[in-house]
């Protein structure tokens, strides 16, 4: 569900679901751009952990009252990305191992 300027509820529509995507996958490849070292996983993988962090950032900063404001909300952005980037960092080590056995 969204919610419209007058406080109703709509259901999520195509456009919805491909902002998110979009968006997801921005966050995603900022994460990967900033997370230390290489990160053998799919971009879709990327993209869905850009999908998480972007949800979660944006619920973190409208609990703490940093959601709207006039211009670019830089917290909200900051702590997707650092969402991202924690999620990237978990995906890959669960993910990416991409080692080889010593043995």
């Amino acid at each position: 569900m969204t919610r419209t300027i007058d406080g109703r509820d709509t259901p999520l529509g195509i456009g919805g679901i491909i902002s998110a995507i979009v968006v997801g996958a921005i966050i995603g490849l900022l994460g990967r751009l900033f997370a230390p070292g290489r990160q053998r996983i799919s971009i879709l993988v990327t993209i869905i952990v850009g999908i998480l962090a972007a949800l979660l950032g944006t619920w973190i900063a409208g609990n703490i009252g940093a959601e709207r404001t006039s211009g670019i909300d830089w917290i909200e952005l900051i702590l997707q990305i650092g969402l991202a980037v924690i999620g990237v960092l978990i995906a890959a080590r669960m993910l990416g191992s991409g080692r080889r056995s010593t043995l």
